[in-house]
């Protein structure tokens, strides 16, 4: 929504936003925005985390959560309580390095895809030029081209004399004589 937002300026305001707060759709999407820090989407992850294990164990305390991120050290706490949480569930640091594996992947893929795609220019370029030098307007200009060398031809001799100019207005004509359709009507 901000394109112009330096990335400090971001951080800081992700720091006060509340995860646990978030409705289950801005969580899915924090989860998912790229452009959101990755502490951040850590935590929204972790509270959703939270919040799933609490509906299934039919709980609903969310105090001794809340107190770990309202201090100033937040950061810190959030390591140390993930620390403990090993049974079953990725920690966020696990979380972390599988997002960041698949962030490599995925920027693996897109250089092959840009590799692709120049090898798709190059080609689409090289037959652009094979259209250009087959097309029919410049066979036509080159054959015209012939003909005028062979007309002048016809009006020189090899001495590079002029021949006579009877016989170069019978040849001339012969070389352009109409086809004339008779049709009776």
């Amino acid at each position: 929504a901000h394109p112009n937002i330096k990335e400090s300026e971001c951080y800081r305001l992700c720091k006060t936003i509340d995860c646990q707060k978030l409705s289950q759709d801005a969580c899915s999407h924090a989860a998912q925005n790229e452009r959101l820090p990755i502490q951040m989407a850590v935590q929204v992850l972790y509270f959703e985390q939270i919040r799933l294990r609490n509906a299934m164990n039919g709980e609903g305390n969310h105090q001794h959560q809340h107190q770990f991120f309202s201090s100033a050290d937040s950061q810190q706490n959030f390591h140390k309580l993930n620390c403990g949480v090993g049974s079953g569930t990725m920690s966020p640091r696990d979380n972390y390095a599988s997002v960041r594996r698949e962030n490599r992947e995925l920027k693996m893929e897109v250089a092959r895809m840009r590799m692709r795609l120049n090898d798709l220019e190059k080609d689409h370029i090289s037959m652009k030029q094979e259209l250009i030098r087959s097309n029919p307007a410049s066979n036509m200009l080159s054959s015209f081209a012939r003909k005028l060398s062979k007309l002048h031809a016809l009006f020189r001799t090899k001495d590079g004399k002029s021949i006579s100019s009877k016989k170069a207005h019978i040849d001339a004509r012969f070389l352009f004589q109409k086809h004339w359709r008779h049709s009776v009507s």
